[in-house]
């Protein structure tokens, strides 16, 4: 089990212990079932999920959309978290151990490669955007600091699913949506558990404009010293200005920045 994991699974335990009748302990009690999910839940998942009565449970959901911590899609029926949450969140990773030991790092990283460096985490099997160094000029892209995405088809999606215990990998492929963005995003589990066996072997992965057209990187896990994956670094640009062979000859540099994040990071949680 990740860190992570054991992270929600305390917290999961705590929020059966608390006072439900206080509303702000009944709203964050609401706010983790809804997030235990993992994706959008309906109205009776997480009914059945909470001890909280029904009536209860429905002015709780209605008041956290109010307040923007949750978003309700009337087309699917079904909650997800909403985007305060999400700004809440990346400020509270803004300060986060990984995010503050990797900052020098991929600062150098930017400068010495000249493109857009990449850090990220996994949150319910999808990538969480950490931190961002863009070039100039900008390169338009999908990802930013505290946005979701998905994990089969980005190069550091694709490098800590590569990475993580075989139970959990399998976890993680059956929760992917495989919806196909450009010719050539991966649309089965077949075809992502091949490729996730080939960054295994050689340690890195690409995004071969998979998530979006012309965007392409290379990407490395960070490993923990027992081999738990703790985020990815990756170096993104176009193909315009780069290619897939030219970004493989830069992953010896990003698995040495890689190392050095995740000595960090454990050298700071000793001390």
């Amino acid at each position: 089990m990740s860190l992570s994991e054991d992270l929600k699974s305390e917290e999961n335990e705590s929020s059966s212990e608390l006072d439900l009748t206080s509303p702000i302990s009944r709203a964050f009690h609401v706010l983790d079932v809804v997030a235990g999910f993992g994706g959008p839940a309906r109205f009776a998942d997480v009914q059945k999920a909470s001890p909280l009565p029904k009536a209860t449970l429905s002015r709780m959901l209605r008041q956290l959309e109010g307040e923007g911590m949750l978003i309700f899609d009337e087309g699917s029926q079904r909650y997800r978290l909403g985007l305060r949450l999400i700004r809440l969140a990346h400020a509270a990773w803004e300060s986060a151990s990984l995010v503050e030991v990797a900052r020098p790092v991929i600062d150098a990283l930017a400068e010495r490669f000249g493109m857009t460096v990449h850090l990220a985490c996994l949150d319910a099997f999808q990538v969480l955007y950490l931190d961002k160094r863009v070039p100039r000029p900008i390169i338009r892209m999908f990802s930013s600091p505290g946005r979701i995405g998905p994990a089969y088809c980005t190069g550091v999606g694709k490098a800590m699913l590569a990475f993580l215990p075989d139970r959990d990998r399998e976890e993680a492929i059956a929760r992917q949506s495989f919806t196909r963005h450009t010719p050539h995003t991966l649309t089965t589990p077949e075809a992502l558990r091949a490729v996730l066996a080939t960054i295994r072997e050689r340690g890195f992965a690409f995004d071969d404009e998979e998530h979006e057209n012309t965007i392409i990187c290379v990407a490395v896990p960070i490993l923990a010293p027992g081999g738990a994956v703790l985020g990815a670094l990756s170096v993104t640009t176009t193909t315009h200005v780069s290619s897939l062979d030219a970004l493989a000859a830069m992953a010896p540099v990003l698995k040495g920045a890689a190392a050095d994040i995740a000595t960090a990071a454990r050298m700071q949680m000793l001390g």
